[in-house]
């Protein structure tokens, strides 16, 4: 645990550069062409000022507090939990505002773009959750945005696609390799290569060449800081027994992990099972970064499949594959069947649609409790990570 606490996790020296490259054990790093180096470090540097500045933090929190919504509530799932018995609290990122836990990074790194003297923010995205955030963060500061997109992405997710446009964003499909969100992450930090002068990258995930990982993590901790307080005023216990997340590159997860790695909660996260990469993957480098990766004996990567755009890659955050080395936090899979499942349970117990990612955790739960892996009268602390408005027109398809 000594080298997590290094390399940031709830300490008081939260801002502290973390080891290296931004190593967590053997994964992390910046694998990127030499033209790219000067610009992480110019990326890496900044943050690190901006982070230890107060004035950076109060601007980003009132922005958090008077525009995104923040602090999101932590509600009782009454009704599942009687018939799951158990105690399910579900942290709430789906009320943000775009309706999702992307406004808290792209928020955070838009700030910090605008202080770098950046006029323009690229972007990669899966769901268009990120895409629309992106958009709206650059029409609230006053700067462009390039949204890069998967083509298969942009006709499942045609509504994304419109409010991006309607928001004044550029919206780039990318027609290569599968056509999903690995794509269009390669073809954002090829386009990054040509407009460094600018532009700023604002990644949506923890994962990429570092500083991102490190940097991701700690403008999504605001969940899990969050939850935290609101599960010791919540509980008699303090923490839950259980914290659950869905997982692709793992933001939402991240972020919350980040308010309960140094308590007694058993922390889940819960990944796709056809883009599985903890489970299913081996170590590799994908989008300058070393991680849990799904690829052939050759190395080559390959593709990832899950009903949920946004979990539709094939690596893992850097922080993710570590703590499952570590035993700390445990990955389990679902599979599509079970989350549309999970997705209409919820949905008829509670009244909330949900995204299909973040149904990935609530599928889970609902098996967990079945088959005694979580224990009856356990309390479980579930991100919500977003809304389920842009999945209907999949879920009427399937009906």
């Amino acid at each position: 645990m000594d080298q997590l606490l290094r390399v940031g996790h709830p300490t008081a020296a939260d801002s502290r550069r973390p080891a290296g490259l931004g190593r967590f054990g053997e994964y992390g790093g910046r694998f990127v062409p030499e033209s790219l180096v000067p610009d992480c470090e110019e990326v890496e540097r900044a943050f690190i000022e901006a982070w230890a500045d107060p004035l950076f933090r109060a601007e980003l929190h009132h922005v958090l507090s008077i525009y995104v919504g923040r602090p999101t509530p932590l509600t009782p799932a009454a009704r599942l939990s009687a018939e799951l018995g158990i105690n399910l609290l579900l942290k709430r990122e789906d009320l943000t505002h775009t309706g999702s836990h992307k406004i808290n990074n792209v928020l955070g790194q838009a700030l910090l773009a605008r202080r770098m003297g950046k006029r323009r923010l690229i972007a990669e995205t899966g769901a268009g959750q990120h895409g629309v955030a992106t958009a709206t963060a650059a029409a609230l500061l006053g700067m462009e945005a390039t949204v890069f997109m998967g083509e298969r992405d942009t006709e499942r997710q045609q509504l994304n696609v419109f409010r991006m446009r309607m928001l004044g964003a550029e919206v780039v499909p990318v027609t290569s390799g599968s056509r999903t969100l690995k794509d269009a992450c390669s073809e954002a930090l090829r386009h990054w290569v040509t407009a460094v002068e600018d532009s700023y990258y604002c990644l949506g995930s923890a994962m990429g060449p570092h500083p991102y990982p490190w940097m991701v993590r700690q403008f999504q901790r605001v969940i899990g800081d969050e939850a935290r307080t609101q599960c010791a005023s919540a509980l008699s216990a303090g923490t839950p027994d259980f914290v659950v997340a869905c997982v692709g590159g793992g933001s939402n997860a991240a972020g919350t992990f980040a308010g309960f790695v140094d308590t007694p909660a058993r922390l889940v996260g819960v990944e796709a099972a056809g883009g599985a990469a903890i489970n299913a993957g081996s170590t590799g480098v994908l989008h300058g970064f070393r991680s849990k990766v799904l690829q052939d004996e050759h190395g080559q990567i390959s593709e990832a499949h899950s009903i949920a755009p946004g979990l539709d890659y094939p690596g893992v955050g850097p922080e993710h594959a570590y703590l499952a080395d570590l035993g700390r936090a445990s990955y389990v899979t679902v599979d599509d069947a079970e989350v549309v499942a999970a997705t209409h349970r919820l949905a008829r117990t509670e009244g909330i649609l949900c995204a299909l990612e973040s149904a990935h955790a609530v599928a889970w739960v609902i098996r967990a409790a079945g088959d005694g892996t979580i224990p009856p009268g356990s309390t479980v602390m579930l991100t919500l990570s977003g809304r389920g408005d842009k999945d209907m027109s999949t879920l009427m398809e399937l009906s």
